[in-house]
């Protein structure tokens, strides 16, 4: 056992869940050529789980619903130590990205066979993962209300959604959280989005802490050739030198204060207000420990004024696939 994680209030009214989650994504193969271990992801949320990291995240569309039946086997026997927050609405084929579909009927369609895969009656937190416009706000968030209603979801949430979005979905029904990137080097959110869900009592779940690794202190340039990121503009040439040379920065103070740049880019994500929830994936039990001890660090006004403007918004050069 190590330390148990703090907690965090999901919504206005919503339960307490750990102040770290657990993304399971990585779990299960759904680009980047990833090959997990079942084994070793099972074993990595069993420990999560006994270190009171009690959030686990995952979407039905995470390998072909690969990733909702490893964590049903993973939490059987423990459905009351985890809160399963889950995304629908992706269509995939063969790997590739085909769209949304948020038709009510559809919702009621995925909402099932989530609940079968997982081995569970009740989704903890079931959200679409964005919106795409062809179905009215209303119409998506009301039927997971009904969801509600008849016992199959307990709290809504939302992804990748504006902040009149937000506000729309909250005036149908109180949404608990917000799942969205958020690092040092992905900002946009701060001037309208962050604010919103502050305002409207809303958790947000932030993803993407090490902004597809860039931030981890690690990253050289050029990419290999096979390296997904080279898909991303941020990743590409002078773009990227550039946005290394502000990562310098990042790993300096990092080794100043005796950690990795991983764990101050989640640090920065955790200190940015009481509703901020860090969401790391990870796949690997030797992953816990670093994370964990991530949530302790503290910075000084100046450690913070410094990461603030060497990562203001802006700074960073290019775009992901998080920039729509």
């Amino acid at each position: 056992m190590m330390k148990n994680i703090t907690k965090i209030q999901l919504g206005q009214n919503g339960p307490l869940v750990s102040k770290l989650g657990l993304g399971c994504m990585r779990m299960s193969s759904i680009w980047g050529g990833l090959t997990p271990d079942e084994t070793e992801s099972i074993a990595t949320i069993h420990e999560a789980l006994d270190n009171g990291i009690n959030f686990l995240n995952t979407g039905d569309f995470y390998g072909a619903g690969h990733n909702e039946m490893l964590i049903g086997k993973a939490i059987k026997g423990r459905r009351d130590d985890a809160f399963i927050s889950v995304k629908f609405g992706a269509i995939f084929h063969n790997g590739q990205w085909l769209g949304m579909d948020l038709r009510p009927i559809a919702i009621k369609n995925f909402i099932n066979y989530s609940l079968t895969r997982l081995g569970i009656e009740t989704i903890d937190l079931y959200q679409p993962s964005r919106m795409d416009g062809s179905v009215p706000v209303e119409d998506i968030i009301g039927t997971v209300a009904q969801l509600i209603q008849e016992g199959k979801v307990r709290h809504i949430g939302v992804s990748e959604i504006t902040a009149d979005q937000l506000r729309i979905a909250n005036g149908i029904y109180p949404i608990s959280a917000l799942e969205i990137g958020y690092s040092l080097a992905e900002r946009g959110i701060e001037s309208d989005l962050l604010p919103a869900a502050k305002e409207l009592g809303i958790s947000v779940v932030a993803f993407a802490n090490t902004a597809e690794g860039l931030l981890t202190g690690e990253m050289k340039a050029p990419l290999a050739e096979n390296d997904y990121r080279n898909h991303f503009s941020r990743f590409q040439g002078e773009n990227l030198v550039h946005n290394l040379e502000k990562v310098e920065v990042l790993k300096e103070l990092a080794a100043d204060k005796g950690y990795t740049p991983t764990q101050v880019a989640i640090a920065w994500v955790k200190e940015q207000g009481d509703n901020i929830m860090p969401l790391v994936s990870m796949s690997r039990r030797s992953r816990l420990p670093e994370n964990i001890a991530a949530m302790d660090i503290v910075f000084t006004p100046e450690e913070m004024k410094t990461l603030n403007a060497t990562f203001a918004t802006g700074a960073i050069q290019g775009g992901t696939y998080l920039q729509r």
